[in-house]
């Protein structure tokens, strides 16, 4: 290693997963998985190497026979349509046609087996892609504005920037063990569409007059992150101008790596080091190990719209516009990913780009070409134009892959939008959240409505069930949302927010958005509405 591991001077306090890192490097297991295990068959790979599997990208999916699910890092959401037709092309080859997209903007596969990832590392480094430090205790995947570069509610364009900090870590030894995985954000949209708060590391537009003259650049935050103990990143007393973000990063990164907790796992993520040390303390070490930066200047964020775009809109370059498309609970396929490919080579520019919200928008396609375009049998289904509970619900990828999750997500978050839409009547489009267990994939807590899969006691056995949460948002008032009392049953799910939506609609004010309604009624109305629900027949 090129640093002192400083932590390896007290291996007393140290959580036996360490021990496996410091045996061997997560990303040693790459070549070993390309040398060894590829060729001798998934029973050669013992416990710590599998374990380790997740430095390629890769975890065992359930239930644990053989499969396994990759992702793949998208920079900021944006890819080629080559990149996006080699990714359809190894999803058809290896992962039986399906292709996820994550709350983070990569692309997600199931079904892979050890013997075919050697060749699918290959085929996505020829398209400059890569599975690598996509999982691990490693910084992962840095989302941003699936805008960038076309957005007129941007202070600048970031891809470059985006692509010089992934370039800088990718693969990099000094920061590929970190106490626990490390979520970075980069974007200067004005309307926070990379959800800063939610990250443990994150930059956001902002100006400040220097030296008579005001400079574009960004403000940070630190220590956010969801999971069991959610807590909302805290901002830092400093000003970065564009070329500085790197030098930030890799401060609050070396952190990180230093006086991260290793201790005890659930534990290790930075946002319990900044809840202790406070943002003024971290500051204080950022600027010992990074010299001296401007204090904060003027924050350009004004609001929050959680990263959808459905529909056509024009972009900041005249005569050009994007369409925003709806991936119901974030699920494609092969032959739809090439059509969009096919969509944006031929209407568009090229591009495809993936938000936080699990959706796809296809970029530059000219005044004389949307009508066209829009025309494209596969936008029947991925819709621009979906349906406003379809439009806004998020999941996780559930107990059909994912080990750690204890019910079923994906079907039964696509079934309740479906059955809200049938049988609600809104003006408004309100975000629903399904997440599978407390790791919180799935973003549950800055929902509106987030949902949280659990497991109830029936004189027929155990049956998949959900607890409710409330009020959740990013942006200037960002809140998580609240828990409420009641764990209801998963068949009920539908009827139960059916009721809970129309409890808000014949109270709310003729200003009121769902949020602004939670915030003005509280909490303990819900409760009420919802302790009422359950103790009748649904």
């Amino acid at each position: 290693m090129a640093y002192e591991a400083v932590w390896m001077n007290e291996t007393s306090k140290l959580n036996k997963f360490e021990f496996v890192k410091m045996e061997k490097d997560g990303l040693d297991v790459i070549r070993t998985i390309i040398e060894k295990y590829a060729k001798e068959g998934y029973a050669s790979i013992p416990e710590d190497d599998m374990n380790r599997f997740k430095w390629a990208g890769v975890y065992e999916q359930k239930p644990r026979d053989g499969h396994f699910m990759m992702r793949v890092r998208i920079n900021g959401g944006i890819m080629t349509s080559k990149q996006a037709r080699m990714l359809a092309s190894i999803a058809r080859d290896y992962g039986r046609g399906l292709v996820d997209v994550t709350t983070r903007q990569a692309i997600q596969y199931h079904w892979l087996q050890v013997e075919n990832l050697p060749d699918i590392f290959e085929r996505l480094e020829q398209v400059g892609l890569y599975s690598y430090e996509a999982c691990g205790d490693c910084p992962r995947v840095i989302v941003g504005n699936p805008l960038a570069g076309i957005d007129k509610d941007e202070l600048m364009d970031t891809r470059a920037l985006v692509n010089e900090v992934n370039d800088f870590y990718l693969m990099n030894r000094d920061f590929s063990n970190l106490p626990r995985k490390y979520k970075m954000s980069i974007s200067s949209n004005i309307y926070n569409n990379a959800n800063a708060e939610i990250n443990d590391l994150a930059f956001l537009p902002a100006v400040k007059t220097i030296d008579g003259e005001e400079v574009i650049g960004f403000h940070v935050l630190v220590g956010g992150g969801l999971s069991a103990k959610p807590h909302l990143a805290k901002p830092l007393d400093l000003f970065v101008r564009p070329e500085e973000v790197l030098k930030v990063s890799v401060g609050v990164t070396t952190i990180f790596r230093d006086y991260g907790y290793r201790e005890k796992r659930h534990q290790a993520r930075l946002k319990f080091l900044v809840a202790d040390w406070g943002p003024e303390k971290f500051l204080e070490k950022l600027t010992e190990i990074i010299g001296e930066m401007p204090s904060r200047g003027e924050d350009k964020t004004v609001g929050w719209q959680a990263a959808y775009y459905d529909g056509v809109h024009a972009q900041k370059q005249a005569g050009l516009n994007y369409i925003g498309l709806n991936i119901p609970v974030g699920r494609t396929n092969a032959d739809e990913l090439e059509q969009l490919a096919d969509i944006a080579d031929n209407y568009g520019d090229g591009i495809l780009r993936t938000t936080m919200s699990q959706n796809i928008l296809i970029s530059g396609v000219p005044d004389d070409k949307v009508e066209e375009a829009l025309k494209a049998p596969v936008l029947e289904r991925l819709t621009p134009n979906a349906k406003r509970f379809m439009s806004r619900t998020v999941s996780c990828t559930g107990n059909e892959f994912c080990n750690l999750a204890v019910v079923e997500t994906k079907e039964r978050a696509r079934s309740v939008a479906q059955y809200l839409d049938e049988n609600v009547q809104l003006d408004e489009k309100i975000r629903i959240h399904f997440i599978g267990c407390p790791n919180a994939c799935g973003q549950k807590h800055i929902a509106d409505i987030g949902l949280q899969g659990s497991l109830i006691k029936t004189p027929e056995g155990m049956v998949d069930a959900f607890d409710i949460a409330v009020g959740g948002i990013l942006g200037p008032n960002a809140k998580l949302n609240t828990p409420l009392k009641g764990r209801v049953k998963g068949d009920q799910v539908g009827e139960v927010l059916k009721q809970m939506i129309e409890f808000y609609q014949g109270e709310r004010e003729a200003d009121d958005t769902f949020h602004s309604f939670v915030n003005r009624v509280g909490v303990p109305a819900f409760q009420e509405k919802l302790t009422a629900i359950l103790t009748v027949s649904v």
